[in-house]
């Protein structure tokens, strides 16, 4: 009888521990145990609880201790790389990030500071491991497990990895439900706080092994069916009598004629590509694409046409960074070229590197995969690099970090540019993080006297993390930021832009020394939010309580020529919006149908799209998570606008999967 208890022993320690692991985890990420999907997440551990239990049957003597032991190690890693991952980069990290866990590991300094931070509730994670190698032998049992036993605990697998997949369905299928994030979408936190860490890695893995692909189920939302009626203040009843125009009249000979409209579009016969495609996907997208509004040319069109540009991509750039005395090249950008005060920088699923493929591209990055380097084969004809090159422009490209992190030395000659990195010809001073200075000061001469030329940067001065005996840069710029009202890890940020600012000058003054100040644009965005800066701090730094889906995204966009007339543009945009408004104001050929954000300075009604589907439009805000629309003053909306609006969120994160899962770009477009 002692013996059938230990077993039970075995089975309840396997499940004891997993779930603590779980509760322990939602604890430091999600910021609550009793989170929604609490009763999920445990329903599939104690599946894999089973599955445990099922591998240690198949041991007899040591063999069932030590299997027992690896496994709660192997639990233990998985919960512990997860947190270090999430404290360093804000989301987990997918199973093809982890194939590529020697990139990650160039941060080995950051990283190793993370874990100490989190070094208690690491040791916490592995607890049960140690309690079983003091104490398992007293509570293993080495019984042989019959045949019919194993089946049962098979059968036992199944049923409970049913009851949950059932408590899945149960849930609704609405946005973000369980059942979405099981079946239809990849969002890797929500469905580890409402499936558990276990089974989003597990889905994970399948969507990886299969070539998973999201799928969209709601109809085109730029059909004419599709787009909610907007009623007029007297709903439509002439009470005058006078129904307007009168079809059978002749048209007044002093009515001016209607101005001409031109839009960015090429002409692609859309429905030509419909009528000889015989792939149900591409079809659909020809439809889609044929539909969607194009943006309207307008008076900024082409008013930098010729012009150089200088376009950078700023490492953990923020608001905060900016400042009249400490960084007063940033303010200057800021406020004396055009002003955009309703800009955002959303943090995207996968990698860093996600922020800098929508200021690049103008697409949403699929979720699951580092998008820069899958698309490295693409066909990239609106991207900067390309775009400018093909009209005799001299492209070169620069990050002052590891020339192949991220795979850059294959994305980025794909999209234009010579380039060079840490590695590969860019020789700057090897520490962390590198000089943005330096950069700028060893590159500039490599362009800026070989017009019309266009230079793209993606910097790293600004990298976390925050402290003055942990950051070169921070270190570096230390005195000038000793005196800020701050404390030590919001001066030791700032002191980081400080080098952003600095390197800023120099260009500014050697593109003055060569004659084209007033003939260069240049355009800065940042990658994502500072991360690397603890709540507090950031709170600090804005002067109140910063609000976590929309406000913490809010960043500045910098555009800016010598002598250009100051603008404030209170249009809501996004990193989206960075292409198609550079192609317009640079007069370039472009389709703006074919990019998920559109030229800030047309008539286009603006969208701001977040990672969680979040988006803000011209009418208000709407929380994906709390279901909530935040309308703006003198605003009204009902659910059909919601649904509308959803339906086309939902339809820029599709389509611009299959843009870079098909190569869409060029079955339409390559010459």
């Amino acid at each position: 009888m002692l013996k059938q208890f230990k077993e039970i022993y075995i089975l309840v320690y396997f499940l004891v521990s997993l779930l603590f692991m779980e509760a322990l985890f939602r604890a430091l990420t999600a910021k609550s145990v009793f989170s929604e999907g609490l009763l999920i997440s445990f329903i599939f551990a104690t599946s894999i609880a089973m599955t445990f239990y099922f591998l240690y049957s198949l041991f007899r003597g040591k063999g069932r201790y030590l299997i027992s032991i690896i496994l709660l190690i192997v639990a233990g890693l998985v919960f512990s790389s997860q947190l270090i991952y999430f404290n360093f980069f804000r989301t987990f990290y997918t199973l093809y990030s982890a194939g590529n866990a020697t990139q990650v590991f160039e941060f080995w300094k950051d990283i190793w500071t993370i874990l100490l931070q989190q070094f208690f509730w690491i040791i916490l994670f592995f607890l049960p491991a140690s309690l079983f190698i003091i104490f398992g032998k007293k509570i293993l049992s080495f019984t042989k497990i019959s045949l019919f036993a194993k089946g049962m605990i098979v059968s036992l697998i199944i049923l409970v990895h049913l009851i949950g997949i059932a408590s899945v369905h149960i849930n609704g299928k609405d946005q973000h439900s369980p059942y979405d994030l099981y079946y239809k979408s990849s969002f890797p936190i929500m469905a580890a706080e409402k499936l558990g860490l276990f089974t989003m890695m597990r889905l994970d893995l399948q969507r990886l092994l299969t070539g998973w692909s999201p799928v969209l189920e709601a109809s085109n939302p730029y059909l004419p069916t599709t787009k909610p009626v907007e009623v007029d203040g007297n709903d439509g009843d002439d009470t005058d009598g006078d129904s307007g125009e009168n079809p059978d009249s002749e048209p007044d000979p002093k009515e001016p004629e209607a101005e001409v409209v031109e839009y960015n579009t090429i002409n692609i016969d859309f429905d030509q590509l419909i009528a000889n495609e015989d792939d149900a996907v591409m079809e659909d997208m020809h439809e889609y694409f044929k539909n969607v509004p194009p943006t309207a040319k307008n008076e900024y069109t082409g008013k930098y046409e010729g012009y150089n540009l200088v376009f950078i991509t700023a490492e953990g750039f923020s608001p905060f960074a900016v400042h009249e005395d400490v960084t007063p090249t940033l303010h200057k950008l800021v406020h004396e070229g055009y002003y955009f005060t309703n800009f955002y920088t959303p943090l995207w699923e996968v990698s860093t590197t996600d922020g800098e493929y929508v200021a690049t591209q103008g697409l949403i990055p699929k979720s699951g995969v580092w998008s820069f380097e899958e698309s490295a084969n693409n066909y990239l004809p609106f991207v900067m690099g390309n775009q400018l090159k093909k009209l005799g422009y001299k492209t070169n490209a620069y990050h002052n970090h590891s020339y192949a992190y991220y795979r850059r030395d294959i994305s980025h000659p794909n999209m234009g540019y010579e380039y060079k990195g840490i590695g590969n010809g860019l020789n700057v001073k090897q520490i962390w993080p590198a000089s943005d200075l330096e950069m700028m000061e060893v590159s500039i001469p490599e362009y800026i006297n070989e017009e019309p030329f266009h230079a793209y940067y993606m910097t790293v001065s600004g990298h976390m993390q925050y402290s003055f005996d942990g950051n070169n840069m921070a270190r570096k710029n230390q005195e000038h930021v000793q005196d800020l009202p701050y404390s030590e890890q919001a001066k030791a940020y700032i002191a980081t832009q400080v080098e952003l600012d600095k390197a800023l000058e120099h260009l500014l003054d050697k593109l003055e020394e060569a004659g084209v100040a007033d003939k260069t644009l240049i355009a800065l965005s940042t990658d994502h939010y500072p991360y690397g800066l603890e709540d507090e701090t950031i709170n600090e730094l804005a002067g109140h309580e910063v609000e976590h889906n929309f406000e913490l995204y809010k960043n500045p966009f910098i555009l800016y020529t010598k002598n250009m007339e100051p603008l404030t543009i209170d249009k809501p945009s996004s990193s989206l919006d960075i292409i198609p408004t550079l192609s317009n104001l640079l007069g370039l050929e472009y389709d703006s149908r074919l990019l998920m954000g559109t030229d800030i300075f047309s008539d286009a009604d603006p969208l701001v799209v977040f990672h969680n589907k979040s988006f803000i439009t011209d009418k208000g805000k709407y929380n994906s998570i709390t279901k909530e629309f935040t309308a703006f003053p003198g605003q009204v909306v009902d659910d059909n606008y919601l649904d509308w609006m959803n339906a086309i969120v939902n339809s820029k994160f599709y389509y611009s999967t299959k843009i870079l899962e098909t190569d869409y770009y060029r079955k339409i477009l390559e010459e």
